[in-house]
């Protein structure tokens, strides 16, 4: 199905819920996310055993990222690469926010991996690529 083909839609879809991120460590992840970024904390999941299973942070516009803990090791990997999967999470930031953006990843010591015209790219603490982005406005 190509752009522009209006068939009767199999199902009605709403919107964005929410993303699933698998982690190690979900309190250094969800401070990231929620101190460097600045979203909200929505809510903390937690086992039969009382240790935290998740973290659900809000993303504005409706939907929320849910950090979710694994015991696996991150895997360590260029920035860019050829395995077909998930890349990268993108956030809508204004052409204004830029400057306070970068500004905000120096302060938290985070490296900027990647810079265009319109967006910024960092990785979290455990290496998912993330951008915020003003495109299409230059």
């Amino acid at each position: 199905m190509g752009a522009g083909h209006h068939t009767i839609p199999l199902m009605d879809v709403q919107g964005f819920h929410h993303l699933a991120i698998q982690v190690r460590d979900v309190e250094k992840v969800t401070a990231f996310y929620r101190e460097v970024l600045g979203l909200s904390e929505l809510k903390r999941h937690y086992r039969a055993d009382g240790s935290l299973r998740s973290v659900w942070v809000e993303v504005p516009g409706g939907g929320f990222l849910a950090l979710e803990e694994v015991a696996g090791e991150p895997e360590p990997g260029p920035f860019r690469n050829e395995r077909p999967g998930l890349f990268l999470l993108a956030f809508r930031i204004a052409k204004a926010e830029r400057a306070r953006v970068v500004e905000a990843f120096a302060r938290a010591g985070v490296a900027l991996e990647h810079e265009t015209k319109w967006t910024v790219y960092v990785r979290d603490p455990e290496g998912n690529r993330v951008a915020l982005s003003h495109h299409p406005e230059d």
